[in-house]
């Protein structure tokens, strides 16, 4: 049994006075397991984590489930192969804001506190092939985990980046839509983490509310004119969410959007448009989020910019065989890497190239050495893959597994230099064919560390 902090339960008294006792009791509770699908790599349910038990919808999002029994995730080959990701249930709410408030046509986001990579990649899959999200994270190590995720999942309509943001200043209205998933308080995950607890404080909540006004100040003139920022947290701190949506309304020329719902249990204010998660009211954890539309303010305005360091041609001949539709992409090689990302973002992507630390864009496809060709692990995973043309081996649970430990795998008289290892149609990664072996590229970093018992 977690112990809370008594300010916090104090003021969970004073601010819902008629449902604290069974507010703090849902918080002593076991929480609930989701996963969200990837609608590039979907599986039927009934294929979908036999160990899960039974599934159940998550009513505000699509291709969303709970789960009776929490699998060992690390144990499922498809986790993996990015075709799902285990992400808490009321967060994907932004699932349903973004689907009324999303202007039609190419557009822009910014995801700028996205670490780990939940809504980063429920965005991704809200976007249309010509439509372009920056997901960024300020802190280095995390955004290498933002990286691998972004990866995982498979599309190449998404570059990761690495900024504070400030650094985002000179894109002066640039996106249509920003998410700022704001670093809190973290009360919304007090039964989750023990940590959130025993770092609560009372002036750790006024920090934090002075660093979510520095960030939405930082972020604020890259948004178009008409475009929209959700602000959302995980915490009950009012100081933090509805305070932080009418300082907004009081700093910028902006107005509240009210997003509609037929949701059950989920709690809104009298005074403002938002949309609170409490655990005793709602099969999830603690959530808050609000809408604010900026009114006024100019578009983005492309300037002569200094030669990419990255310039952008034609796709290579002897790697168009591999790409479904090669017709959409530019290239681009640093080093000895070839990617591709969308021509139909290029030039933006170029300014971005001059103007952020980028980590990852679009998709590495391979290396060229000596003419020798290294195909790369991204390649495997993504989504424009033309799997077609490519020497692929499915294999069952165990030899998945084998492979994603980094071990070798047996040959299996495939033919083919490279042969595309996947579980289920999921792709995984990629062999070597060597005649008597097959030689594993898995990246180390990324390999299954635990010991598996067949």
């Amino acid at each position: 049994m977690n112990t809370l902090p008594a300010a916090f339960e104090e003021r969970i008294k004073n601010q819902r006075p008629a449902e604290a006792q069974l507010f703090l009791e849902a918080l002593q509770s076991d929480a609930p397991v989701s996963i969200r699908q990837n609608p590039g790599k979907l599986l039927a349910p009934e294929l979908l984590l036999p160990e899960a038990g039974h599934l159940s919808p998550v009513n505000w999002c699509e291709h969303a489930w709970y789960l009776s029994q929490r699998p060992v995730f690390t144990l499922d080959p498809c986790f993996h192969g990015g075709a799902y990701y285990v992400q808490e249930a009321s967060s994907m709410f932004i699932q349903h804001i973004v689907k009324q408030i999303m202007p039609s046509g190419p557009i822009r986001i910014l995801d700028l506190c996205a670490a780990p990579g939940g809504k980063s990649t429920l965005l991704a899959s809200m976007l249309n092939k010509d439509s372009l999200l920056v997901s960024n994270e300020i802190i280095r190590s995390r955004a290498a985990i933002l990286k691998e995720n972004i990866i995982k999942w498979g599309q190449d309509n998404v570059i990761v980046t690495n900024n504070d943001p400030a650094d985002f200043q000179t894109l002066e209205g640039t996106f249509d839509l920003i998410l700022v998933d704001a670093p809190c308080s973290g009360e919304g995950m007090f039964r989750k983490d023990p940590a959130a607890i025993t770092e609560w404080s009372e002036n750790n909540l006024r920090l934090c509310s002075e660093r979510q006004q520095r960030i939405l100040k930082d972020i604020w003139p890259c948004l178009k004119p008409g475009g929209k920022l959700i602000y959302s947290t995980c915490t009950y701190n009012p100081g933090e969410n509805e305070a932080i949506l009418e300082w907004m309304l009081n700093e910028w020329e902006a107005e509240n959007l009210q997003i509609n719902h037929s949701f059950e249990g989920i709690a809104e204010s009298p005074k403002i448009h938002c949309y609170h998660f409490y655990p005793h009211k709602i099969k999830g954890e603690g959530f808050f989020a609000g809408v604010i539309q900026k009114n006024d303010g100019k578009d983005f305005s492309p300037r002569k910019n200094k030669k990419s360091n990255t310039p952008y041609t034609r796709i290579p001949e002897n790697l168009k065989s591999f790409i479904r539709e090669p017709e959409r992409y530019s290239a681009y090689t640093t080093d000895n890497t070839t990617g591709v990302i969308p021509t139909a973002q290029a030039d933006f992507i170029s300014l971005l190239d001059n103007t952020l630390r980028i980590l990852y864009k679009g998709c590495e496809i391979a290396e060229t050495n000596n003419r020798k060709l290294k195909l790369l692990p991204a390649s495997a995973l993504w989504q424009g893959l033309e799997v077609k043309n490519c020497s692929v081996l499915d294999t069952d649970r165990k030899t998945a597994l084998t492979f994603l430990r980094k071990e070798d795998i047996p040959v299996s008289g495939i033919s083919g230099d490279w042969i595309l290892i996947s579980y289920q149609g999921i792709g995984l990664g990629w062999c070597k064919n060597l005649g008597n072996r097959l030689n594993n590229y898995y990246p180390k970093e990324w390999r299954i560390r635990m010991e598996i018992k067949f």
